[in-house]
């Protein structure tokens, strides 16, 4: 799993033929080369890496033999891989936000007043990047840890950091995002999640509930800076039983105090 912390420090695109003369295509390409190992490709074949960033076997082996000599990559002969310390770059992003020390604490403290597991997470683009997280009960099927994506569309944190942008930018961000159905209670529409974020702006808060994953409920807030931006969101995931607004009366009061305190941390 820890091979998707390496989304945290890079997104890269399909390669681009930017002429603009300070654009350094070697370092993107580079970038692609490392980004092209997944939690689905932990392991590849130098024709596969060529295959996955449209390079030619050349270049590629050029740029996983300068991974390898750097100590970020490995290979038996056969296959490449990435090694852990891809993981310093991860943390150099994480560290420079300075939220994960500030926001952990509030956290544990959040989670077990509740009992359910809590979480902060940044926007990047049409996803969300956890960077922050304390376990309570295991109620997802997918392992969560720093660094794991998800849709921004289809979660509470998501939604709650799409809302609080410029509405043209949040439809334009809908717009270029992939929205799977992952559930029958999944709401995939532009305008009907434009109107969702509507209500999340006017609410303070978003619920989420079973459009993610069947038998989860979640509930976020933002987090805004002194100056009023919304730098973050924090959420609290539970099982989906009794009602929605029964999961809203338990757990915002609890969310809203996390929410406080952490703000009043935050510059």
């Amino acid at each position: 799993m820890w091979l998707l912390f390496v989304s945290v420090w890079v997104r890269v695109w399909p390669l681009s033929s930017n002429a603009n003369g300070e654009f350094v295509q070697s370092l993107e390409r580079g970038l692609a080369v490392v980004r092209s190992f997944s939690r689905d490709r932990p392991q590849q074949t130098l024709t596969e890496v060529a295959g996955a960033t449209g390079l030619t076997r050349a270049t590629a082996r050029r740029f996983l033999m300068t991974l390898e000599s750097l100590g970020y990559a490995t290979n038996d002969g056969k296959v490449w891989r990435l090694t852990a310390r891809v993981l310093d770059l991860g943390y150099s992003y994480l560290s420079s936000l300075g939220l994960p020390e500030v926001i952990t604490p509030h956290l544990e403290r959040l989670a077990a007043t509740v009992h359910e597991s809590a979480s902060a997470a940044v926007l990047d683009l049409t996803d969300i990047v956890y960077v922050a997280r304390v376990e309570g009960r295991k109620i997802m099927r997918v392992q969560i840890t720093i660094g794991t994506r998800f849709p921004a569309y289809v979660t509470s944190l998501g939604r709650v950091l799409m809302a609080s942008l410029d509405p043209g930018q949040a439809r334009a961000l809908l717009e270029a995002s992939d929205r799977p159905i992952l559930t029958p209670l999944t709401t995939t529409g532009v305008n009907e999640l434009v109107a969702e974020l509507e209500r999340v702006r006017s609410a303070g808060y978003s619920l989420v509930d079973q459009e993610l994953e069947l038998g989860l409920r979640s509930i976020a807030v933002p987090l805004r800076n002194r100056s009023g931006q919304v730098v973050a969101a924090i959420n609290v995931s539970t099982t989906a039983t009794g009602s929605p607004a029964d999961a809203v009366a338990l757990v915002l009061p609890a969310l809203r105090e996390a929410q406080s305190n952490i703000e009043r941390e935050i510059a």
